[in-house]
């Protein structure tokens, strides 16, 4: 039987992290893999994180099984922090693996309420989306996103893509961060997609990987909280991963408001019945620590306030390199990177550029010239800005 199993492709991130782990280069710069990183090159266990992981060692006496939804105490803090006001009466709610987990688990409730929906989608996206649905055989459709030449959004071309999204389909839309260009929508054009959602009936799914990242905690939740305000019916999926450090614990949660209490709670059924068919219990560690922060007022404040300084550190970084880009090209044509927010910013580099980098300078970016902003500290910008010249970019 497992003799009649396919190859299967190779995901083109982890395909790099081998390469750059094979590069005996001294110097080599990873700037492809998405996580943070300080400006020793670690991604550090954050502060609030270490606490409360002691807090939870010295207090829990049980490792038993959570809830199927998971814990409410962490439902109910993530509520908080992504939506602010919570509205308890339409909300649903259940603790996932990781912010893939959710995104997963909210397409599959999706189908559940609507098996010929078709799932628009923009380009780019974190190859992942596509991958999923690709695997689960949903029918989906790009809507234009990136402007490659401004590095900036093309709302235009977006408006009216995603108009053609029918009443019941699924807009897959970045809540803040865009992955993998850095480019964001403003509030003022957020407005206008949650006016052509109304007026369609398609239901937004937002991925909220990076909340934190971007301008802050509050503002990266702004344009999440304006569409779950304005719209009968929202998805989110948001992840810890990034915000709280806890990459490898795997803490994420699906939320899902629904128009009325009884829609509700059949979305709350569903979406635990689905837990319980794909892994059953989700995990808790994560969940407990970020619940744990959450709830304590000098725990979320030191996370806060370290949440900031990472934040700032790529800001920072964003800030240097495009001024060392200014300089070298004699041009304002690299200043989308102070723009852009998050992680990450596309170069607008071709295939055979990207390659040169890896090939001239060891750098590693991903393809489509991803760049991840947060793998570089202050000595690499030179070199980083000066190869992005000689490759001809």
């Amino acid at each position: 039987m497992l003799s009649n199993l396919k190859p299967q492709a190779a995901d083109k991130i982890l395909m790099l992290i081998e390469e750059f782990k094979a590069d005996t280069r001294q110097g080599k710069i990873d700037l492809g893999v998405g996580v943070y990183k300080d400006p020793q090159g670690v991604t550090p266990v954050m502060r609030a994180v270490k606490a409360a992981e002691q807090r939870i060692w010295e207090s829990q006496t049980s490792k038993a099984y959570t809830g199927l939804a998971g814990e409410p105490e962490y439902r109910s803090a993530m509520a908080e922090m992504v939506l602010g006001d919570v509205p308890a009466d339409r909300l649903a709610s259940v603790a996932t693996v990781g912010g893939t987990g959710a995104i997963r688990q909210a397409l599959e409730l999706a189908r559940m309420a609507n098996p010929g929906l078709t799932v628009h989608v923009a380009d780019p996206t974190w190859p992942n989306h596509l991958s999923i649905m690709k695997f689960m055989g949903l029918p989906f459709v790009e809507y234009r996103y990136f402007d490659a030449a401004s590095r900036g959004v093309d709302f235009d071309g977006m408006k009216q893509d995603i108009a053609r999204a029918g009443k019941g389909d699924i807009v897959l839309l970045h809540g803040c961060c865009h992955n993998p260009t850095g480019a964001n929508l403003t509030q003022e054009q957020w407005q206008e997609v949650i006016a052509i959602l109304a007026k369609s009936g398609a239901v937004p799914l937002i991925d909220l990987a990076y909340q934190g990242f971007g301008d802050g905690l509050e503002a990266d939740a702004v344009a999440t909280r304006l569409v779950a305000g304005s719209l009968p019916e929202v998805l989110i999926a948001a992840s810890c991963s990034k915000n709280f450090g806890i990459y490898r614990e795997r803490t994420g949660i699906l939320m899902a408001l629904a128009e009325n209490g009884a829609a509700r709670d059949l979305s709350q059924g569903a979406m635990a019945f689905l837990n319980r068919q794909t892994y059953s219990f989700p995990p808790d560690h994560g969940a407990r620590i970020v619940s744990t922060i959450l709830t304590d007022a000098a725990l979320r404040a030191d996370w806060a306030t370290e949440l900031e300084e990472v934040r700032g550190t790529m800001l920072g970084l964003r800030d240097q390199l495009a001024a060392e880009l200014r300089e070298l090209s004699g041009s304002d044509r690299f200043d989308f990177i102070q723009r852009h927010r998050g992680m990450f910013s596309r170069l607008g580099a071709t295939p055979e550029q990207v390659a040169k980098l890896r090939s001239d300078a060891a750098i590693y970016l991903v393809g489509d010239s991803r760049l991840n902003i947060a793998g570089l500290n202050r000595d690499t910008v030179p070199v980083l800005a000066r190869a992005i010249i000689d490759a001809g970019i």
